[in-house]
């Protein structure tokens, strides 16, 4: 039996995306046994994945050096056959170096890939969806197939929250780890009331976007509004999004969720594009832009400010929800 480490441990989007190397290296590899590594917080996000055997976790916010000698020493413990290295940054790269497997494999954006046994280019100039950049790491094994990342919300979960699927509704997911991700709250409140009298309007996101969801409730003034954020878990969430009539994401974590999901989305891009790799999959998916603006992107991840100062990609968005 092949054991396979797959690290991922950026952030929810990331692992989302990295979900169609576990499916089709468990096609590839039937008798393979596959492991994950992820950050503290996204183990959720795996929960019923039939393709994973193990989930492994780096705590971030512990002592991150003593947390990387620990996962080490574990990492080492399962002798794996190969580890695949997902994430491009140094403490991931460390983590492949020093697991002690046969084989590894990782971007060559990493700065531990010198020590790597094969190199994968990582380019966000060539118009190619991360998903596609993440099969090029498995390509080792036979001719993976492009598809959409999956997530496993069990019985209990689409339970949950089927109190709240019983009437049309829409599904806002406002905000975003950069500011310049983010639709600006005038523009969510502008859309609430597009969509209020259409169906019930459901705001999601964790715990700390509660404060901000409770700001475009109060700023909308309307009262067929609910703010879920903090109340569902991760897969929760993907079960409501997949019936919700339509989903409105910025380019953040729940774009990708209704990806796997393939739940109806219109996606927000202000700072950031699409040719990066990392636009819906949904069968029915829309990408509202402002075209033209020469300052955009402004960057790959966005800001946490506008460095220009005015955030046109953002103010000038116009809302379309047909």
């Amino acid at each position: 039996m092949k054991k396979i480490l797959i690290i991922q441990t950026a952030f929810i989007g990331d692992v989302i995306l990295a979900t169609p190397v576990f499916s089709e290296l468990s096609r590839l590899c039937p008798n393979s046994k596959i492991d994950v590594l992820v950050r503290k917080g996204n183990e959720t996000l795996l929960l019923n994945n039939p393709n994973i055997n193990t989930v492994f976790i780096l705590d971030k916010k512990k002592n991150k050096i003593a947390e990387i000698f620990s996962l080490i020493k574990q990492i080492r413990g399962n002798k794996y056959d190969e580890i695949i290295n997902l994430h491009r940054y140094l403490s991931s790269g460390i983590l492949t170096f020093l697991g002690g497997a046969k084989e590894t494999t990782g971007f060559n954006s990493n700065p531990m890939s010198f020590s790597y046994s094969r190199k994968i280019n990582h380019s966000l100039d060539a118009n190619k969806h991360e998903v596609a950049r993440n099969l090029e790491c498995i390509k080792q094994y036979g001719n993976s197939n492009f598809g959409r990342p999956s997530l496993y919300p069990s019985k209990l979960d689409f339970e949950n929250v089927q109190v709240y699927t019983r009437e049309k509704y829409f599904c806002l997911a406002p905000s975003s780890v950069w500011y310049t991700k983010m639709l600006p709250l005038e523009k969510w409140v502008e859309l609430i009331k597009l969509l209020e009298k259409k169906g019930k309007v459901y705001l999601l996101g964790g715990s700390s976007d509660f404060p901000l969801c409770e700001s475009i409730i109060k700023q909308s003034t309307s009262k067929n509004i609910a703010n879920f954020a903090g109340k569902f878990s991760f897969l929760e969430s993907a079960a409501l999004m997949k019936s919700a009539m339509r989903n409105f994401v910025n380019d953040s974590g729940p774009l990708h969720i209704c990806s796997a999901m393939n739940a109806p989305v219109t996606a927000f891009f202000c700072s950031t594009i699409t040719d990066f790799g990392f636009g819906p999959l949904s069968e029915d998916a829309k990408v509202i832009e402002v075209g033209n603006l020469k300052c955009r992107p402004c960057g790959i991840h966005g800001h946490k400010v506008c460095p220009l100062g005015h955030f046109k990609c953002g103010y000038d968005i116009q809302l379309i929800i047909d």
